[in-house]
């Protein structure tokens, strides 16, 4: 059964970060240390989580930025394979190299 999409990562930050805080952007992006424009983009999905803000979320919110970082990498890789061309073929010596470098 395939895995429901991810959601963006600023999607969580908007909803279980900045408005359970009763922050505004704007209060948020000074206390994260950032433009109003950029953390704009991130809670509404037009940037991702870049390892320096990844930094600053763990920083301000908790977690880990490696948690963060994860939550951006399996959004991006839910993107990806739905957008991934479907009749890509597995080279027949592949899983011999595969299984022979483990």
């Amino acid at each position: 059964m395939p895995m429901k999409s991810p959601p963006h990562p600023g999607e969580i930050v908007r909803k279980d970060c900045i408005e359970p805080l009763d922050l505004t952007i704007t209060e948020a992006a000074e206390g994260l240390g950032v433009s109003r424009k950029h953390l704009s983009a991130l809670v509404n999905g037009r940037a991702g989580i870049s390892p320096e803000m990844a930094i600053c979320l763990s920083r301000a919110l908790g977690g880990s930025p490696e948690s963060w970082l994860t939550g951006q990498m399996q959004y991006d890789l839910q993107q990806a394979e739905e957008k991934s061309d479907p009749d890509v073929k597995r080279f027949a010596a592949a899983q011999a190299l595969l299984t022979h470098d483990r």
